[in-house]
C-alpha cells in the first residue's frame, strides 16, 4: 500500500508541468501579438472624407440695437410731480412720460392772455369808435371851411365895390385860413386811425406783441409736460417724483419702435468674404434654440485698429417678440455655398495655412502623404478641390502619436470619425 508521501510526488510534478505549459502559452501569445503589431502596424484613428452640400459661414457675436435712441430732457427748470410710466414699458407717440409743476406757467399764460384782450380792445376802440368820430369831425371841418371860403369870396367882391373896408376883408381871410387848418388836422387824425395810420399801426403792433408773449407763455406751459415723440420702449429712467430738473439733463431714453438691427464685430481677416445682402441666421444667447433670419445691410468702411475688427449691421425683417434692446446675439453669416462638395475635417490638415497643405491618407494599410488644394472652410471642415475623394481615410494632424507617423508607415485604421 502506497504511503501519502509517495502519492504527493506525482501531483507536484503534474502541477509543475502545467505551470510551465501556461507560461509557454503566454509567451507564445505575446510573440504572436508582437508579430501581428510588427506586421500590421500600430492602431491609428482615422476620419473619412465625405461629400455633401456645404455652406461656409462667418460666425460672430453682437448686440441688438435700434438705429437710434431718443434722449428726452426738460426744456424748462421745474419740479417733477408725476411719472405715469415705468422703465421697460412700451409707449405710443404722444404718451405723457413726465409732468412738472405748472402753477407758475399757468399764471403766466393767464396774464399774457389778458394782455392780448387789452390790446384787442384798444384796436377795436380805434376802429369802431374813434375812427367814426374822426370822420364826423372832418366832415364838419370841411363844411365849415366851405362856408368861410364862400364868405371870403363875397367879402372880396364887396371890398372891390368899396362896400367894406380892408379890416373886414382881412378878418374873412383869417377865418378861412383857420377853417382850412382845421380840415387838415381832421384829415391827419382820421388818417392815423386807418389801417396804415400811426395810431392803428401802434395798436396792431401792441396786439402782435401781446399775442407773441401769450404764445411763448403757452409754450413754456407745454414744456412742463414731457411726452413721447415717437412710439417705442422706455429703456432708461433717471428721475423720480420730487426731483428738480434742469434743461439739458437726460431724464429718459426711448428706443423707437420699428426697424431693429444687430450690430456685430467681425474679425478683419473675414472682411474679404463679406458683402451687403448676404443672408444670415441669428439667435439670442437667452434663447439659443430660437433662430431667426436676418440680412447683412451695412459694412463699416473703417477697421477698429485696437480690436482688429469691422463693425457690420444686420436687418431683422421679422422681429421675434422676445428680442430686447442690448440683448447679446450670435450670428452665422452665409458667405458661400457649394453643392456636393468633398469635405475633410480641418484637424486632418498639415500646414493648412500655407500654399501647400497636405494630409496623411491611408492607402492599403499604409500612410501616404497627399497634397490637397483647398476651397471653402467653415465649422471645422475644409472643401477639397483636388487631392481627395469621398470615402478616403485620413489621420489627425495633431497628437503625440501623430508626430511619429510618416509617409509609408504601416498602420491599422480604427475609430472612424465621419465629418458632419
Amino acid at each position: 500500500m502506497a504511503t501519502p508521501h509517495a502519492l504527493t510526488r506525482p501531483l507536484a510534478a503534474l502541477r509543475h508541468h502545467a505551470g510551465r505549459a501556461l507560461l509557454l502559452a503566454a509567451v507564445l501569445s505575446l510573440l504572436v501579438l508582437g508579430a501581428r503589431r510588427l506586421l500590421l502596424g500600430p492602431e491609428v484613428p482615422v476620419m473619412e472624407v465625405v461629400q455633401r452640400d456645404f455652406v461656409q459661414t462667418v460666425v460672430a457675436s453682437g448686440r441688438v440695437e435700434t438705429p437710434h435712441r431718443v434722449e428726452l430732457s426738460a426744456q424748462v427748470t421745474g419740479t417733477v410731480v408725476r411719472i405715469p410710466v415705468a422703465e421697460g414699458q412700451s409707449v405710443g407717440a404722444g404718451t405723457v412720460l413726465v409732468e412738472l409743476d405748472s402753477a407758475e406757467s399757468r399764471a403766466a399764460v393767464n396774464q399774457a392772455e389778458l394782455a392780448v384782450k387789452q390790446a384787442q380792445a384798444r384796436l377795436r376802440q380805434l376802429r369802431e369808435v374813434q375812427a367814426p368820430v374822426a370822420r364826423q369831425v372832418l366832415s364838419q371841418a370841411q363844411a365849415n371851411h366851405e362856408a368861410l371860403r364862400q364868405a371870403l369870396e363875397r367879402s372880396r367882391e364887396l371890398f372891390n365895390r368899396n362896400f367894406i373896408g380892408q379890416a373886414a376883408l382881412d378878418e374873412a381871410a383869417r377865418a378861412e385860413r383857420v377853417a382850412r387848418a382845421q380840415v387838415l388836422t381832421a384829415e391827419l387824425q382820421l388818417a392815423s386811425l386807418h389801417q396804415a395810420g400811426s395810431d392803428a399801426a401802434l395798436a396792431e403792433a401792441s396786439l402782435a406783441q401781446a399775442q407773441a408773449a401769450a404764445d411763448a407763455a403757452r409754450a413754456r406751459l407745454r414744456y412742463t409736460t414731457i411726452a413721447a415723440p415717437v412710439a417705442g420702449t422706455l429703456i432708461a429712467r433717471n428721475i423720480e417724483t420730487g426731483d428738480v430738473v434742469q434743461p439739458g439733463k437726460v431724464l429718459m431714453v426711448l428706443s423707437p419702435a420699428g426697424e431693429t438691427q444687430l450690430v456685430v464685430q467681425i474679425d478683419e481677416k473675414n472682411l474679404g468674404l463679406l458683402r451687403e445682402g448676404l443672408p444670415a441666421l441669428a439667435s439670442a444667447d437667452a434663447y439659443p434654440s430660437e433662430r431667426f433670419a436676418c440680412e447683412l445691410v451695412y459694412i463699416n468702411p473703417a477697421v477698429d485698429a485696437q480690436r482688429g475688427a469691422v463693425e457690420v449691421k444686420l436687418h431683422v425683417p421679422a422681429l421675434p417678440s422676445y428680442l430686447r434692446q442690448d440683448m447679446t446675439v450670435s450670428v452665422d453669416i452665409e458667405v458661400a455655398r457649394r453643392q456636393r462638395a468633398v469635405l475633410v475635417p480641418s484637424e486632418a490638415l498639415h500646414e493648412a495655412d500655407t500654399a501647400h497643405p497636405w494630409v496623411l491618407k491611408v492607402v492599403d494599410g499604409r500612410l501616404r502623404q497627399q497634397a490637397v488644394r483647398l476651397g471653402l472652410r467653415s465649422s471645422g471642415l475644409a472643401e477639397v478641390l483636388d487631392g481627395l475623394l469621398a470615402g478616403d481615410r485620413v489621420t489627425p494632424a495633431a497628437g503625440a502619436a501623430a508626430t511619429q507617423w510618416t509617409d509609408g508607415t504601416r498602420v491599422r485604421p480604427v475609430a472612424f470619425s465621419v465629418a458632419k
